[in-house]
Protein backbone atom coordinates (compact mmCIF):
# COMPACT_ATOMS: atom_id res chain seq x y z
CA UNK A 1 0.00 0.00 0.00
CA UNK A 2 2.83 2.42 0.85
CA UNK A 3 4.50 1.26 -2.31
CA UNK A 4 1.55 2.69 -4.43
CA UNK A 5 1.37 5.54 -2.83
CA UNK A 6 4.59 6.39 -3.37
CA UNK A 7 4.03 5.71 -6.53
CA UNK A 8 1.13 7.88 -7.04
CA UNK A 9 3.05 10.84 -5.57
CA UNK A 10 6.27 10.13 -8.08
CA UNK A 11 3.48 10.43 -10.86
CA UNK A 12 1.95 13.89 -9.66
CA UNK A 13 5.66 15.24 -9.44
CA UNK A 14 5.65 14.23 -12.56
CA UNK A 15 3.16 15.78 -14.13
CA UNK A 16 4.00 19.01 -12.53
CA UNK A 17 7.09 18.94 -13.79
CA UNK A 18 6.04 18.32 -17.01
CA UNK A 19 3.41 20.92 -16.95
CA UNK A 20 6.19 23.71 -15.84
CA UNK A 21 8.07 22.58 -18.99
CA UNK A 22 5.60 23.11 -21.25
CA UNK A 23 4.51 26.07 -20.02
CA UNK A 24 8.18 27.71 -20.26
CA UNK A 25 8.99 25.76 -24.10
CA UNK A 26 5.50 26.64 -25.11
CA UNK A 27 3.97 29.98 -24.12
CA UNK A 28 1.03 29.52 -27.31
CA UNK A 29 -0.18 26.33 -25.31
CA UNK A 30 -3.52 27.68 -23.41
CA UNK A 31 -5.97 25.68 -20.38
CA UNK A 32 -9.32 26.00 -21.82
CA UNK A 33 -12.28 26.17 -19.74
CA UNK A 34 -15.44 24.06 -20.41
CA UNK A 35 -17.05 26.58 -22.92
CA UNK A 36 -18.07 25.11 -25.97
CA UNK A 37 -16.37 25.59 -28.81
CA UNK A 38 -13.28 27.20 -27.80
CA UNK A 39 -10.18 26.12 -30.60
CA UNK A 40 -10.60 26.78 -34.15
CA UNK A 41 -8.74 25.51 -37.54
CA UNK A 42 -8.51 28.11 -39.80
CA UNK A 43 -8.29 27.67 -43.95
CA UNK A 44 -8.48 30.26 -46.79
CA UNK A 45 -9.29 28.82 -49.83
CA UNK A 46 -9.69 25.19 -48.71
CA UNK A 47 -5.52 25.55 -46.91
CA UNK A 48 -5.12 25.43 -43.26
CA UNK A 49 -3.43 28.67 -42.42
CA UNK A 50 -3.38 28.96 -38.17
CA UNK A 51 -5.15 28.08 -35.21
CA UNK A 52 -6.93 30.48 -32.67
CA UNK A 53 -9.05 30.21 -29.86
CA UNK A 54 -11.37 33.07 -31.07
CA UNK A 55 -12.58 34.03 -34.67
CA UNK A 56 -13.84 37.63 -33.51
CA UNK A 57 -10.95 38.94 -34.99
CA UNK A 58 -10.80 36.94 -38.29
CA UNK A 59 -11.94 39.58 -40.46
CA UNK A 60 -9.32 41.86 -39.38
CA UNK A 61 -6.76 39.46 -40.10
CA UNK A 62 -7.95 38.99 -43.77
CA UNK A 63 -7.79 42.36 -44.62
CA UNK A 64 -4.19 42.93 -43.05
CA UNK A 65 -3.24 39.87 -45.07
CA UNK A 66 -5.01 41.64 -48.06
CA UNK A 67 -3.27 44.50 -47.63
CA UNK A 68 0.14 42.91 -46.84
CA UNK A 69 -0.20 40.74 -50.32
CA UNK A 70 -1.56 43.38 -52.55
CA UNK A 71 2.07 45.48 -51.00
CA UNK A 72 4.14 42.44 -51.66
CA UNK A 73 2.63 42.15 -55.69
CA UNK A 74 3.57 45.88 -55.56
CA UNK A 75 0.89 46.36 -58.86
CA UNK A 76 -0.61 49.75 -59.49
CA UNK A 77 -3.49 48.41 -60.87
CA UNK A 78 -6.79 46.51 -58.84
CA UNK A 79 -6.16 43.25 -58.43
CA UNK A 80 -8.29 40.69 -58.34
CA UNK A 81 -7.74 37.55 -55.52
CA UNK A 82 -10.10 34.65 -54.02
CA UNK A 83 -10.61 34.83 -50.12
CA UNK A 84 -13.01 32.40 -49.12
CA UNK A 85 -12.16 31.80 -45.14
CA UNK A 86 -13.72 28.91 -43.76
CA UNK A 87 -13.70 27.60 -39.78
CA UNK A 88 -13.36 24.86 -38.23
CA UNK A 89 -14.10 24.69 -34.23
CA UNK A 90 -13.90 21.84 -31.17
CA UNK A 91 -13.88 21.99 -27.68
CA UNK A 92 -9.83 21.62 -26.10
CA UNK A 93 -8.73 21.44 -22.47
CA UNK A 94 -5.24 22.39 -23.49
CA UNK A 95 -4.27 23.29 -27.04
CA UNK A 96 -1.57 24.86 -29.05
CA UNK A 97 -2.85 28.21 -30.91
CA UNK A 98 -0.98 30.37 -33.60
CA UNK A 99 1.13 34.19 -33.15
CA UNK A 100 -1.96 36.27 -35.38
CA UNK A 101 1.30 37.68 -37.29
CA UNK A 102 1.89 34.13 -38.52
CA UNK A 103 -1.46 33.61 -39.31
CA UNK A 104 -1.66 36.71 -41.32
CA UNK A 105 1.70 36.03 -43.13
CA UNK A 106 -0.05 32.56 -44.20
CA UNK A 107 -3.26 34.15 -45.51
CA UNK A 108 -1.21 36.84 -47.62
CA UNK A 109 0.86 33.97 -49.35
CA UNK A 110 -2.11 32.04 -49.97
CA UNK A 111 -4.05 35.10 -51.44
CA UNK A 112 -0.84 35.75 -53.47
CA UNK A 113 -1.06 31.98 -54.94
CA UNK A 114 -4.92 32.72 -55.43
CA UNK A 115 -4.37 35.80 -57.39
CA UNK A 116 -6.40 35.98 -60.64
CA UNK A 117 -5.63 38.08 -63.26
CA UNK A 118 -5.06 42.00 -62.49
CA UNK A 119 -8.20 44.62 -63.43
CA UNK A 120 -7.20 47.17 -65.61
CA UNK A 121 -8.37 50.56 -65.46
CA UNK A 122 -10.56 50.95 -68.80
CA UNK A 123 -13.74 52.84 -70.16
CA UNK A 124 -16.86 51.08 -71.36
CA UNK A 125 -18.53 53.01 -74.73
CA UNK A 126 -22.41 52.89 -75.04
CA UNK A 127 -24.47 53.25 -77.78
CA UNK A 128 -27.65 51.99 -77.86
CA UNK A 129 -27.65 48.84 -77.01
CA UNK A 130 -23.81 47.89 -77.87
CA UNK A 131 -20.83 48.13 -75.46
CA UNK A 132 -17.26 48.15 -76.19
CA UNK A 133 -14.47 48.41 -73.59
CA UNK A 134 -11.14 50.34 -74.30
CA UNK A 135 -7.88 50.79 -72.32
CA UNK A 136 -7.51 54.30 -72.55
CA UNK A 137 -9.02 57.85 -72.45
CA UNK A 138 -7.14 57.76 -76.03
CA UNK A 139 -8.73 55.01 -76.88
CA UNK A 140 -11.64 56.63 -76.92
CA UNK A 141 -11.15 59.74 -78.12
CA UNK A 142 -9.41 57.50 -81.27
CA UNK A 143 -12.81 55.73 -81.66
CA UNK A 144 -14.70 58.93 -81.55
CA UNK A 145 -12.57 60.91 -83.62
CA UNK A 146 -12.82 58.15 -86.71
CA UNK A 147 -16.28 57.43 -86.60
CA UNK A 148 -16.78 60.99 -87.84
CA UNK A 149 -13.41 61.15 -89.96
CA UNK A 150 -15.29 60.08 -93.40
CA UNK A 151 -17.52 63.41 -93.39
CA UNK A 152 -14.89 65.22 -91.55
CA UNK A 153 -12.48 65.37 -93.72
CA UNK A 154 -10.59 68.51 -92.94
CA UNK A 155 -10.80 68.29 -89.23
CA UNK A 156 -12.44 70.93 -88.62
CA UNK A 157 -14.49 69.50 -85.50
CA UNK A 158 -12.90 67.81 -82.04
CA UNK A 159 -14.96 65.38 -79.72
CA UNK A 160 -14.71 66.60 -75.88
CA UNK A 161 -16.26 64.15 -73.20
CA UNK A 162 -18.05 66.07 -70.48
CA UNK A 163 -19.85 64.93 -67.68
CA UNK A 164 -23.72 64.53 -68.01
CA UNK A 165 -25.32 66.46 -65.72
CA UNK A 166 -28.50 64.58 -65.98
CA UNK A 167 -27.15 61.31 -64.52
CA UNK A 168 -26.52 60.51 -60.61
CA UNK A 169 -23.17 58.60 -60.87
CA UNK A 170 -20.89 59.91 -62.87
CA UNK A 171 -21.17 59.22 -66.74
CA UNK A 172 -19.35 60.64 -69.71
CA UNK A 173 -21.21 62.31 -72.96
CA UNK A 174 -19.85 62.65 -76.01
CA UNK A 175 -19.66 66.37 -77.12
CA UNK A 176 -18.84 67.53 -80.53
CA UNK A 177 -17.90 71.12 -80.82
CA UNK A 178 -15.96 73.45 -83.39
CA UNK A 179 -11.95 72.92 -83.26
CA UNK A 180 -11.93 76.45 -83.94
CA UNK A 181 -8.87 78.20 -80.88
CA UNK A 182 -8.89 81.23 -82.58
CA UNK A 183 -12.35 82.13 -81.81
CA UNK A 184 -12.16 81.30 -78.41
CA UNK A 185 -9.47 83.62 -77.36
CA UNK A 186 -11.39 86.23 -78.94
CA UNK A 187 -13.90 85.58 -76.93
CA UNK A 188 -12.05 84.98 -74.10
CA UNK A 189 -10.32 88.22 -74.35
CA UNK A 190 -13.12 90.44 -75.66
CA UNK A 191 -13.50 94.11 -73.59
CA UNK A 192 -16.45 95.19 -75.11
CA UNK A 193 -18.61 95.86 -72.61
CA UNK A 194 -21.10 98.12 -70.78
CA UNK A 195 -22.16 101.31 -72.41
CA UNK A 196 -20.18 100.38 -75.99
CA UNK A 197 -22.41 96.68 -75.45
CA UNK A 198 -25.38 97.96 -75.19
CA UNK A 199 -25.03 100.88 -78.40
CA UNK A 200 -23.88 97.96 -80.43
CA UNK A 201 -27.11 96.00 -79.21
CA UNK A 202 -28.95 99.03 -80.23
CA UNK A 203 -27.41 99.50 -83.78
CA UNK A 204 -27.67 96.08 -84.78
CA UNK A 205 -31.47 96.02 -84.05
CA UNK A 206 -32.12 98.76 -86.21
CA UNK A 207 -29.71 98.18 -88.62
CA UNK A 208 -31.29 96.69 -91.78
CA UNK A 209 -30.58 93.18 -93.02
CA UNK A 210 -28.41 93.39 -95.85
CA UNK A 211 -29.42 90.16 -98.44
CA UNK A 212 -26.18 87.95 -98.91
CA UNK A 213 -24.46 87.12 -102.55
CA UNK A 214 -23.26 83.97 -103.46
CA UNK A 215 -19.68 84.78 -102.51
CA UNK A 216 -20.83 85.38 -98.72
CA UNK A 217 -21.85 81.38 -98.95
CA UNK A 218 -18.15 78.80 -98.08
CA UNK A 219 -19.01 75.65 -99.62
CA UNK A 220 -18.24 72.53 -97.07
CA UNK A 221 -18.98 70.61 -93.50
CA UNK A 222 -21.73 73.51 -91.82
CA UNK A 223 -22.13 70.76 -88.75
CA UNK A 224 -21.62 67.54 -87.80
CA UNK A 225 -23.19 65.50 -84.93
CA UNK A 226 -23.51 61.78 -83.49
CA UNK A 227 -27.32 60.70 -84.13
CA UNK A 228 -27.54 58.20 -81.03
CA UNK A 229 -26.57 59.61 -77.50
CA UNK A 230 -22.90 57.81 -76.67
CA UNK A 231 -22.12 57.26 -73.16
CA UNK A 232 -19.12 56.53 -71.56
CA UNK A 233 -18.15 55.30 -67.98
CA UNK A 234 -15.09 54.76 -66.09
CA UNK A 235 -15.30 51.01 -65.12
CA UNK A 236 -12.20 47.59 -64.07
CA UNK A 237 -11.72 45.06 -66.37
CA UNK A 238 -9.79 41.88 -67.21
CA UNK A 239 -7.09 42.27 -70.17
CA UNK A 240 -9.58 39.49 -72.31
CA UNK A 241 -12.25 42.00 -71.58
CA UNK A 242 -10.81 44.75 -73.41
CA UNK A 243 -11.31 45.69 -77.38
CA UNK A 244 -8.74 47.10 -79.91
CA UNK A 245 -9.90 50.02 -81.46
CA UNK A 246 -9.96 48.42 -84.60
CA UNK A 247 -12.64 46.11 -83.40
CA UNK A 248 -14.56 48.86 -81.33
CA UNK A 249 -14.67 50.93 -84.59
CA UNK A 250 -15.73 47.79 -86.64
CA UNK A 251 -18.41 47.39 -84.39
CA UNK A 252 -20.04 50.50 -83.99
CA UNK A 253 -19.79 51.94 -87.27
CA UNK A 254 -19.96 48.26 -89.58
CA UNK A 255 -23.47 48.37 -91.29
CA UNK A 256 -26.07 45.92 -89.81
CA UNK A 257 -29.55 45.03 -91.25
CA UNK A 258 -31.76 47.38 -89.13
CA UNK A 259 -35.74 47.09 -88.63
CA UNK A 260 -37.24 51.04 -89.20
CA UNK A 261 -40.70 51.76 -90.19
CA UNK A 262 -41.94 52.53 -93.89
CA UNK A 263 -45.29 54.26 -94.44
CA UNK A 264 -47.42 53.15 -97.39
CA UNK A 265 -47.19 56.08 -100.41
CA UNK A 266 -49.66 56.60 -103.04
CA UNK A 267 -48.70 54.26 -106.08
CA UNK A 268 -46.37 51.90 -104.17
CA UNK A 269 -46.95 47.86 -104.38
CA UNK A 270 -45.33 45.66 -102.19
CA UNK A 271 -42.66 44.79 -105.50
CA UNK A 272 -41.82 48.26 -106.03
CA UNK A 273 -40.99 48.45 -102.14
CA UNK A 274 -38.63 45.66 -101.98
CA UNK A 275 -37.36 46.77 -104.97
CA UNK A 276 -36.77 50.51 -103.27
CA UNK A 277 -35.16 49.07 -100.26
CA UNK A 278 -33.33 45.97 -101.53
CA UNK A 279 -35.31 43.62 -99.64
CA UNK A 280 -36.34 39.93 -100.43
CA UNK A 281 -40.05 39.88 -100.91
CA UNK A 282 -40.60 36.55 -99.03
CA UNK A 283 -38.26 38.58 -95.85
CA UNK A 284 -40.67 41.17 -96.24
CA UNK A 285 -43.93 39.30 -95.60
CA UNK A 286 -42.13 37.10 -93.17
CA UNK A 287 -41.74 40.44 -90.45
CA UNK A 288 -45.35 41.44 -91.25
CA UNK A 289 -48.20 39.60 -90.07
CA UNK A 290 -50.32 42.11 -91.98
CA UNK A 291 -49.17 40.41 -94.84
CA UNK A 292 -50.23 37.07 -96.07
CA UNK A 293 -48.26 36.53 -99.86
CA UNK A 294 -47.25 39.07 -102.49
CA UNK A 295 -50.85 40.00 -103.59
CA UNK A 296 -52.14 41.14 -100.17
CA UNK A 297 -54.06 44.40 -100.31
CA UNK A 298 -52.04 47.40 -99.08
CA UNK A 299 -52.99 51.25 -98.46
CA UNK A 300 -51.54 54.52 -98.13
CA UNK A 301 -50.62 55.43 -94.98
CA UNK A 302 -49.97 51.91 -93.85
CA UNK A 303 -46.88 51.23 -91.99
CA UNK A 304 -45.04 47.94 -93.16
CA UNK A 305 -41.58 46.62 -91.05
CA UNK A 306 -39.09 47.00 -93.09
CA UNK A 307 -34.69 46.30 -92.88
CA UNK A 308 -32.12 48.55 -94.24
CA UNK A 309 -28.51 48.27 -93.68
CA UNK A 310 -27.59 50.82 -91.12
CA UNK A 311 -24.78 50.88 -88.58
CA UNK A 312 -24.79 51.08 -84.66
CA UNK A 313 -23.53 54.66 -84.57
CA UNK A 314 -24.80 56.87 -87.33
CA UNK A 315 -23.42 60.41 -88.00
CA UNK A 316 -25.68 63.58 -88.79
CA UNK A 317 -24.06 65.84 -90.61
CA UNK A 318 -25.32 68.95 -92.74
CA UNK A 319 -22.83 70.70 -95.44
CA UNK A 320 -23.55 73.79 -97.51
CA UNK A 321 -23.19 73.57 -101.50
CA UNK A 322 -22.97 76.37 -104.29
CA UNK A 323 -24.04 74.79 -107.41
CA UNK A 324 -26.23 75.41 -110.51
CA UNK A 325 -29.29 72.72 -111.68
CA UNK A 326 -31.70 72.08 -114.35
CA UNK A 327 -34.94 72.08 -111.63
CA UNK A 328 -38.60 71.51 -111.56
CA UNK A 329 -41.76 73.35 -110.39
CA UNK A 330 -44.04 71.94 -107.64
CA UNK A 331 -47.03 70.35 -109.71
CA UNK A 332 -50.10 72.29 -109.31
CA UNK A 333 -53.24 70.83 -108.89
CA UNK A 334 -56.83 72.02 -109.42
CA UNK A 335 -59.75 70.33 -107.65
CA UNK A 336 -62.73 68.93 -109.18
CA UNK A 337 -65.23 67.88 -107.04
CA UNK A 338 -67.60 66.38 -109.71
CA UNK A 339 -64.87 63.93 -110.34
CA UNK A 340 -63.76 60.74 -108.37
CA UNK A 341 -60.35 61.35 -107.05
CA UNK A 342 -59.34 58.05 -109.66
CA UNK A 343 -60.00 60.80 -112.20
CA UNK A 344 -57.70 63.09 -113.64
CA UNK A 345 -56.41 65.27 -116.67
CA UNK A 346 -52.98 66.90 -117.76
CA UNK A 347 -54.16 70.49 -118.52
CA UNK A 348 -50.34 71.90 -119.10
CA UNK A 349 -47.28 69.91 -119.18
CA UNK A 350 -43.75 70.77 -117.39
CA UNK A 351 -40.95 72.32 -118.46
CA UNK A 352 -37.59 72.26 -116.12
CA UNK A 353 -36.31 75.45 -115.57
CA UNK A 354 -32.23 76.30 -114.87
CA UNK A 355 -30.91 78.08 -111.54
CA UNK A 356 -27.61 78.57 -109.23
CA UNK A 357 -28.59 77.37 -105.65
CA UNK A 358 -26.99 78.18 -102.33
CA UNK A 359 -28.14 74.95 -99.69
CA UNK A 360 -27.52 73.29 -97.29
CA UNK A 361 -27.77 69.79 -97.14
CA UNK A 362 -28.18 67.27 -94.42
CA UNK A 363 -27.47 63.63 -94.55
CA UNK A 364 -27.45 60.81 -91.93
CA UNK A 365 -24.26 58.72 -93.09
CA UNK A 366 -24.73 58.94 -96.67
CA UNK A 367 -28.05 59.62 -96.92
CA UNK A 368 -29.34 62.84 -97.45
CA UNK A 369 -32.09 63.33 -95.40
CA UNK A 370 -33.00 66.99 -95.98
CA UNK A 371 -32.19 70.28 -98.29
CA UNK A 372 -32.73 73.63 -97.42
CA UNK A 373 -32.35 76.38 -100.20
CA UNK A 374 -30.65 79.33 -98.95
CA UNK A 375 -30.44 81.54 -102.39
CA UNK A 376 -31.44 81.06 -105.37
CA UNK A 377 -30.80 82.96 -108.69
CA UNK A 378 -33.11 81.92 -111.88
CA UNK A 379 -31.88 81.50 -115.09
CA UNK A 380 -34.98 80.41 -116.75
CA UNK A 381 -37.66 80.03 -114.90
CA UNK A 382 -39.84 76.50 -114.83
CA UNK A 383 -42.96 75.53 -116.28
CA UNK A 384 -45.15 73.69 -113.62
CA UNK A 385 -47.51 70.53 -114.53
CA UNK A 386 -50.96 71.67 -113.87
CA UNK A 387 -53.52 68.71 -113.40
CA UNK A 388 -57.62 68.60 -112.93
CA UNK A 389 -58.24 65.96 -110.30
CA UNK A 390 -61.42 64.70 -108.67
CA UNK A 391 -61.96 65.22 -104.32
CA UNK A 392 -65.01 62.71 -104.43
CA UNK A 393 -63.93 59.54 -102.83
CA UNK A 394 -64.39 56.41 -105.05
CA UNK A 395 -66.74 52.97 -105.09
CA UNK A 396 -65.02 49.79 -103.14
CA UNK A 397 -64.95 46.80 -105.47
CA UNK A 398 -65.89 43.60 -104.16
CA UNK A 399 -65.40 40.28 -104.76
CA UNK A 400 -67.44 38.82 -107.76
CA UNK A 401 -68.39 35.26 -106.16
CA UNK A 402 -68.06 33.37 -102.82
CA UNK A 403 -65.81 31.23 -101.97
CA UNK A 404 -63.11 29.89 -104.70
CA UNK A 405 -59.83 29.03 -105.44
CA UNK A 406 -57.49 31.47 -106.81
CA UNK A 407 -55.95 29.46 -109.55
CA UNK A 408 -54.41 32.05 -111.74
CA UNK A 409 -53.01 35.51 -110.72
CA UNK A 410 -52.44 38.73 -112.84
CA UNK A 411 -50.15 39.24 -115.00
CA UNK A 412 -47.18 36.85 -116.61
CA UNK A 413 -47.85 33.19 -117.02
CA UNK A 414 -47.42 29.72 -118.93
CA UNK A 415 -50.31 29.62 -121.21
CA UNK A 416 -52.61 27.04 -119.86
CA UNK A 417 -54.34 25.88 -122.81
CA UNK A 418 -53.59 26.47 -126.85
CA UNK A 419 -54.46 29.94 -127.51
CA UNK A 420 -54.96 31.17 -123.82
CA UNK A 421 -52.88 34.48 -123.16
CA UNK A 422 -49.14 34.06 -121.47
CA UNK A 423 -49.99 37.66 -120.00
CA UNK A 424 -52.82 37.44 -118.20
CA UNK A 425 -55.28 40.17 -117.96
CA UNK A 426 -57.29 39.51 -114.68
CA UNK A 427 -57.49 36.69 -111.76
CA UNK A 428 -59.27 33.78 -112.36
CA UNK A 429 -60.99 31.59 -109.18
CA UNK A 430 -61.72 27.96 -109.61
CA UNK A 431 -65.76 27.35 -108.87
CA UNK A 432 -68.14 24.80 -109.49
CA UNK A 433 -69.91 25.68 -112.68
CA UNK A 434 -73.94 27.92 -111.61
CA UNK A 435 -72.00 29.43 -108.94
CA UNK A 436 -73.83 32.92 -108.69
CA UNK A 437 -71.50 36.25 -110.23
CA UNK A 438 -72.26 39.23 -108.81
CA UNK A 439 -71.32 42.96 -110.20
CA UNK A 440 -68.44 44.23 -108.20
CA UNK A 441 -69.65 47.69 -108.11
CA UNK A 442 -72.35 50.03 -109.69
CA UNK A 443 -72.35 50.73 -112.82
CA UNK A 444 -74.26 49.86 -116.34
CA UNK A 445 -73.49 46.92 -118.72
CA UNK A 446 -71.92 47.75 -121.53
CA UNK A 447 -71.62 43.98 -122.90
CA UNK A 448 -73.69 41.02 -122.39
CA UNK A 449 -73.33 38.17 -124.34
CA UNK A 450 -70.27 35.75 -126.60
CA UNK A 451 -66.48 37.52 -126.74
CA UNK A 452 -63.76 36.24 -128.24
CA UNK A 453 -61.39 33.93 -125.69
CA UNK A 454 -63.90 35.30 -122.89
CA UNK A 455 -66.91 32.79 -123.79
CA UNK A 456 -69.86 34.85 -122.44
CA UNK A 457 -68.86 37.25 -120.61
CA UNK A 458 -70.18 40.55 -118.60
CA UNK A 459 -68.52 43.95 -119.09
CA UNK A 460 -69.60 46.78 -116.77
CA UNK A 461 -68.57 50.49 -116.66
CA UNK A 462 -68.49 52.20 -113.37
CA UNK A 463 -68.81 55.95 -112.51
CA UNK A 464 -65.23 56.15 -111.30
CA UNK A 465 -64.55 55.32 -115.14
CA UNK A 466 -63.53 52.17 -114.23
CA UNK A 467 -64.57 49.02 -115.92
CA UNK A 468 -64.86 45.61 -114.70
CA UNK A 469 -65.03 42.32 -116.89
CA UNK A 470 -66.47 38.59 -115.78
CA UNK A 471 -65.74 35.96 -118.20
CA UNK A 472 -66.13 31.96 -119.34
CA UNK A 473 -69.77 32.13 -117.82
CA UNK A 474 -72.37 29.83 -118.89
CA UNK A 475 -75.51 31.93 -118.18
CA UNK A 476 -75.77 35.54 -118.71
CA UNK A 477 -78.62 37.16 -116.54
CA UNK A 478 -78.22 41.15 -117.87
CA UNK A 479 -78.50 43.01 -120.76
CA UNK A 480 -76.93 46.04 -122.42
CA UNK A 481 -77.61 49.06 -121.20
CA UNK A 482 -79.15 47.93 -117.82
CA UNK A 483 -77.88 49.63 -114.51
CA UNK A 484 -77.18 47.23 -111.71
CA UNK A 485 -76.20 47.74 -107.90
CA UNK A 486 -73.31 46.54 -106.38
CA UNK A 487 -73.65 42.44 -105.53
CA UNK A 488 -76.57 42.40 -107.84
CA UNK A 489 -76.30 38.69 -109.38
CA UNK A 490 -75.21 39.59 -113.25
CA UNK A 491 -74.29 35.76 -114.50
CA UNK A 492 -73.47 32.07 -113.30
CA UNK A 493 -70.42 30.82 -113.82
CA UNK A 494 -69.13 28.24 -116.79
CA UNK A 495 -66.30 27.04 -118.26
CA UNK A 496 -66.71 28.69 -121.92
CA UNK A 497 -64.07 29.87 -124.35
CA UNK A 498 -60.57 29.33 -123.72
CA UNK A 499 -60.99 27.67 -120.24
CA UNK A 500 -59.49 24.77 -119.07
CA UNK A 501 -62.46 23.97 -116.36
CA UNK A 502 -64.89 25.58 -114.32
CA UNK A 503 -64.13 29.02 -113.51
CA UNK A 504 -64.66 32.90 -113.37
CA UNK A 505 -62.44 35.01 -115.03
CA UNK A 506 -62.45 38.58 -113.35
CA UNK A 507 -60.81 42.26 -114.59
CA UNK A 508 -60.59 45.48 -113.62
CA UNK A 509 -59.73 47.89 -116.24
CA UNK A 510 -58.61 51.75 -115.93
CA UNK A 511 -58.86 53.75 -118.97
CA UNK A 512 -58.49 50.86 -120.89
CA UNK A 513 -55.78 49.54 -119.11
CA UNK A 514 -56.00 45.99 -117.16
CA UNK A 515 -54.65 46.09 -113.87
CA UNK A 516 -54.64 43.76 -110.64
CA UNK A 517 -58.05 43.01 -109.21
CA UNK A 518 -56.53 41.72 -106.02
CA UNK A 519 -55.12 45.79 -105.13
CA UNK A 520 -58.61 47.25 -105.49
CA UNK A 521 -60.69 44.79 -103.47
CA UNK A 522 -62.48 45.52 -100.58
Amino acid sequence: MRLYKKIRLCYIEAAAVALAVCALLFPSMQLFKHTGDNFFTVRLNGVEVGRLSSTENLDDLLVRARRQAVQDIGSDELVFMDAELETEGSEKLWAAVDDEADVVERMADVMKRSRRETLHRSYTVKVNETAVNLGSYDDVDELLERALAPYDTRNQYQVDLELDSDREINVLEAVISPRNEALMEDEQFDTTAGVTAELEEMFAAVEPEVERGFEDYTAGLADIDYAEKIEVVEAYLLEDELNTVEEAVDLVTKEQETQIIYKVVSGDTLSQICLTNDIPMDELIAINDALEDENTMIRVDQELVITVPEPELSIMWKEEQIYTEDYEAEVQYIPNDDWYTTQRVTLQEPSAGRRKVAAVIEYRNDQEVGRQILKEQIYAEAVPKIVERGTKIPPTYIKPISGGRLSSGFGARSAPTKGASTNHKGVDWATPIGTSVVASNAGTVVHAGWASGYGYAVYINHADGRQTRYGHLSKVLVKTGQTVSQGERIALSGNTGRSTGPHVHFEIRINGSAVNPLKYLN
